[in-house]
């Protein structure tokens, strides 16, 4: 098999999903394609780089894409495309930090993020108070998964609603209330 990025990124998911982040090492990830460390370099500069392909393989499908006309109101898009990114991030293991880290590198290969602003833009807020709302909900999202698999990992026994929807819905309404 011919080592390609994309095999790198479908590998590391993987891993990922399987291991969790503290095992996605480039070593570990070497081992599993069976190639030495640097060739994985020809395919990703460094772990960061890796992280951000790897949430954007997560995060870009069409399964989280919202489309705005087929909502009453751009509010209620927002809530539908966060609920959509808590309830795919949930079962993947240490996600909230893979997300974070490609966030802050490489957030234009997000679509999900990058909709999650032009949906706050288009429902009225201006560029600067569109990028802060993104960032006040993908908070909001990355920290309740958090949440819930740190009380599955720690096998405590969670209540069956968490919160999220709650402020979810609290954030949002703030989000639109000087609109």
């Amino acid at each position: 098999m011919a080592l390609t990025q994309l095999t790198v990124v479908d590998t590391a998911v993987d891993i990922l999903q399987q291991f969790g982040l503290a095992d996605l090492s480039m070593r570990r990830l070497a081992k599993e394609l069976e190639v030495q460390v640097g060739a994985l370099y020809w395919h990703v500069k460094n772990k960061q780089e890796l992280l951000a392909a790897v949430a954007a393989k997560l995060l870009n499908t069409e399964q989280l894409r919202v489309i705005p006309e087929n909502f009453a109101t751009p509010a209620d898009a927002v809530l539908q495309l966060c609920r959509k990114l808590y309830l795919a991030l949930l079962p993947i293991q240490d996600s909230p930090e893979v997300i974070e880290v490609a966030s802050a590198l490489q957030v234009e290969q997000l679509n999900p993020v990058l909709q999650l602003r032009e949906l706050l833009h288009l429902a009225g807020l201006s560029a600067e108070e569109s990028r802060f709302g993104q960032q006040l909900l993908l908070n909001h999202i990355l920290g309740s998964v958090a949440y819930r698999q740190n009380l599955v990992q720690l096998d405590v026994d969670a209540p069956q609603s968490d919160g999220f929807d709650w402020g979810l819905q609290r954030a949002v309404s703030g989000l639109f209330s000087r609109t």
